[in-house]
Order: structure tokens, then C-alpha cells, then sequence
């Protein structure tokens, strides 16, 4: 976080770079930050941090140009996309296995994890992309993924771990929920002074979980989905079963118009008629 004696340039440098989703544009940035760095002696260890941030993305693009990959391929993002962030060895990983249908690394050393894994969440007709991102304290954490997404995942496995977290998401814009894990080790009655605990002291949506056993899984599935403000859509050609995955519309864009630009241009330009079934009609195919 840029200090009070560091040039509005070096901030502005800074503020992009928290908010890149490419490597490419992370090196840029951080280029820019040393260009426009504080010289004094002071500023040596934040150079030197830099400097190696630099590098570490530098041989890490030369990689993937080798194996033909790009940087923003693992971070291509969908109409509902969750984070899960933590700290090193909470969990992350086997909660993202219980969730989806990603396949993590898991180990009980630390730092397991080094790059974002992607998997997909089905629930209630709607696919959520989730991503168990590395560590937050390590070099791998993918701060701009972070900033970007539209649910964070705190794991902890002690309450002191909420504030460690959330200092690495200053910058991000998306809501919040948090899931004490490893609840396997607790007795019944020291998860129920948790849960009073944590009732009375946090205000961000909670649950207690364990990835382990998948106690609460269910829970935790419909408390990831309600924090999603959308609207589904099955479309339904004539004499034909109505679509069983969801077209996704988020307000404001949640219109008749908006879902036929979503399926075609070319629906939306030879519309003449349509008729809606469900929560949001007065009645049963209704014509708008």
C-alpha cells in the first residue's frame, strides 16, 4: 500500500497493478512503480520487493510463452464467478474438491497450491466458477482475480485469521462470506460456542464447515448461491422441454431484450412475440 511520500504516479502505478488480470499488464505496472519509486534509503527494501515481483512475472510469461499458454486464460471469468482466499494449509483446496469437480494438489506441506484452479459449482440450474486461489501470504496470490470477482471465500480455522485476510483485500469490490473450516476437530458443543461467538462479533455472512467430512455442504452451496443477485432464464423452443441449464441476467440487464441479445442478434432483430412462466409473471405464460 502506497505511503503518504510516495508520488501520485507510483500510486496510480500501483492502483493498476492491484487491479491487472494479465501478467503482462502486472509487468507493466510494476515498471512503472520502479520508475517512479521514492530513491531515498529507506525505500530499499520496498525496491528490492518490487524488483523481485518483477522478475518472478517475467520468467513466468516466458514460460507460458514456451508451452503456448496465455496469462489470462486461467482467469477468463464467467457470469458468476466465487474466489476462495486463505491462508496457507486451511483448507482451500479440499473445500473447492468437495464443491466442484476440480481436482487440487493437496498436501500437508505449506504453499501446496501455486496457481488459481479452476472448478464449476451446478447448483439450482446455474454453473458458478470457482477458484481456489494460492495462499494470500504467499508470492503466488493473484491479486488482481481477487479484486475482480464477484464473491469472496474467507477459510479460517481460528477467528484471528478474519483480519489477516481481509488486509490483502483492500481493493476488492466483491461481497464476502466466511467459512470456518476444519470443524471435524471440534466437539458439538465447542461448535456451538463458535457459532455464538461468531454470531455476536461478525457481521459478514458465516458458516461453520468442514471439508473433510462435508458437514454443512449443503448449507454452504445455498449460502454461496444467495449471495448472487440474478435472474434465471430456461428458454423453451416449441414442443420442446424447457432448457435445463439457466440463462444468467444480472440487474440492471435483466430484461426480455437483454436475455434475447444474450441468445442471438439475430433473435432480437426478428422477435415479435414473447411469453414468460414463473416468479417474475403474473400468470402463467404471460405475453411481454
Amino acid at each position: 500500500m502506497a505511503s503518504t511520500n510516495q508520488s501520485p504516479e507510483y500510486q496510480s502505478a500501483e492502483k493498476h497493478y492491484l487491479l491487472a488480470q494479465s501478467d503482462e499488464e502486472r509487468i507493466r505496472f510494476l515498471e512503472e512503480m520502479i520508475k517512479h519509486m521514492p530513491q531515498h534509503k529507506s525505500a530499499e527494501k520496498l525496491r528490492a520487493n518490487l524488483r523481485t515481483r518483477y522478475k518472478k512475472f517475467k520468467n513466468k510469461l516466458e514460460i507460458q510463452k514456451k508451452s503456448g499458454k496465455s496469462s489470462r486464460e486461467i482467469i477468463k471469468k464467467s457470469d458468476m464467478q466465487v474466489n476462495i482466499i486463505g491462508l496457507t494449509n486451511s483448507g482451500k483446496s479440499l473445500i473447492i474438491k468437495a464443491l466442484t469437480n476440480a481436482t487440487p494438489e493437496i498436501a500437508d506441506y505449506q504453499f501446496t497450491t501455486k496457481e488459481p484452479l479452476i472448478g464449476t459449482l451446478n447448483y439450482e440450474g446455474t454453473q458458478i466458477q470457482i477458484i481456489d486461489q494460492p495462499a494470500v501470504e504467499s508470492e503466488y496470490f493473484d491479486q488482481g482475480i481477487a479484486n475482480t470477482t464477484d464473491l469472496l471465500i474467507l477459510v479460517i480455522t481460528e477467528l484471528e485469521q478474519i483480519n489477516q485476510i481481509k488486509g490483502f483485500l483492500e481493493n476488492a469490490k466483491g461481497k464476502q462470506i466466511i467459512v470456518f473450516n476444519k470443524i471435524d476437530l471440534l466437539t458439538t458443543n465447542e461448535k456451538r460456542k463458535l457459532e455464538a461467538t461468531m454470531k455476536s462479533k461478525i457481521k459478514t455472512p458465516f458458516i461453520l464447515f468442514s471439508a473433510k467430512t462435508k458437514e454443512n455442504i449443503d448449507q454452504l452451496k445455498e449460502l454461496i448461491f444467495q449471495q448472487f443477485n440474478i435472474v434465471r432464464i430456461y428458454t423453451k423452443e416449441p414442443h420442446k422441454q424447457p432448457s435445463q441449464n439457466a440463462m444468467i441476467l444480472k440487474p440492471p440487464k435483466n430484461t426480455v431484450i437483454d436475455a434475447a441479445k444474450k441468445l442471438s442478434n439475430d433473435l432480437l432483430k426478428n422477435l415479435k412475440e414473447t411469453r414468460i412462466t414463473g416468479p417474475s409473471s403474473k400468470f402463467p405464460n404471460q405475453k411481454v
